[in-house]
């Protein structure tokens, strides 16, 4: 491995030694070889000691007390030595080509401080879900655009190390949606990013997973934008947006929730949604199903749009809005 790395892979580990391995293979199997290998162990109090060491002398160990995600990813930030960062989630796995071809991007434009990526949903045994390519649908990647459709998946970028420590890295005020916080916050500093239209990464859904840590992110989101809006110096354009930008976002982490299966605390979202959203209750009913139906859809579900009409807690939102 070079002494002089171009990029540092930081994999954030907790209680991971089931998945470990085989991200840390997803690196060794890249067709780039320019890379450091950063490992923190995030207080596991499993195995994962044990399974990196077969690796000792091809990674940086790292352990500290159990701090959360924030803090051991500023700590690989910390102690990396390369010029570019590529995040890794111990259950998650590059595909061959993502160093390469993601560095490559940056060598054709040394402005950039982020270069994003499509990726894969596979379930827990690595078995193939979708494919997102959220470039279809956010074609250019600026504030407005993060703010707007959160198109955030740290394991698909790569990132200019230099704006990571002038950002001061992961907020852990936030212990969901941390990514999407300091992405809001590099794009308001000015940090300009670029896709690389491919899957890169294998992003591993189950149980353990923060996906379904519903209801704690949907309020680190709420209050991720709430901080948002805040901001002294926010273009007046987006303070237009605010309304318009509340209301969504509460309405994708009610359908967020309602997929977690927590209904009350969909209906209780949805409820707070309507004060950003000035229609009649009839036709607010309808934004909240249709797009309650296109979230499901763009992850290759079909709502069930008879069983959430007829739960108590849709019914009683229904009542609630037509009194």
């Amino acid at each position: 491995m070079n002494h002089a790395p171009r990029v540092s892979v930081i994999i954030p580990a907790y209680n991971s030694a089931d998945y470990l391995p085989e991200a840390l293979d997803s690196v060794f199997k890249q067709d780039y070889t320019n890379y450091e290998i950063i490992v923190i162990d995030d207080g596991s109090t499993d195995h994962t000691r044990d399974r990196v060491q077969p690796y000792k002398d091809q990674i940086r160990y790292f352990y500290q007390e159990n701090q959360g995600v924030s803090r051991a990813r500023n700590h690989g930030i910390e102690v990396a030595h390369g010029e570019l960062v590529a995040f890794l989630d111990a259950d998650d796995f590059f595909l061959p080509h993502k160093l390469k071809a993601q560095v490559a991007v940056f060598d054709t434009n040394p402005e950039l401080g982020i270069v994003h990526s499509g990726w894969r949903r596979v379930n827990d045994q690595g078995q193939f879900l979708m494919d997102i390519q959220p470039w279809h649908y956010v074609p250019k990647l600026d504030l407005e655009s993060w703010l707007i459709y959160k198109p955030v998946l740290p394991s698909a970028m790569i990132f200019r190390r230099e704006w990571l420590e002038k950002s001061g890295g992961f907020d852990p005020r936030f212990s969901q949606a941390e990514d999407t916080e300091l992405i809001l916050r590099l794009a308001m500093m000015g940090c300009q990013s670029a896709w690389f239209k491919a899957i890169t990464v294998g992003y591993r859904q189950h149980g353990k997973s923060a996906m379904k840590q519903a209801v704690e992110q949907a309020r680190s989101l709420m209050k991720i934008i709430d901080d948002f809006f805040t901001h002294p110096d926010l273009p007046e354009k987006l303070r237009y947006l605010e309304n318009s930008v509340r209301y969504s976002t509460l309405v994708w982490s009610a359908w967020y929730l309602y997929r977690a299966g927590n209904l009350k605390e969909m209906a209780a979202t949805l409820q707070q949604s309507q004060q950003y959203q000035f229609l009649a209750p009839i036709e607010l009913l309808v934004n909240w199903m249709d797009s309650f139906s296109k979230f499901s859809a763009d992850i290759q579900e079909e709502l069930d749009t008879d069983a959430l009409t007829q739960s108590q807690q849709w019914q009683q939102l229904t009542q609630w809005l037509l009194n």
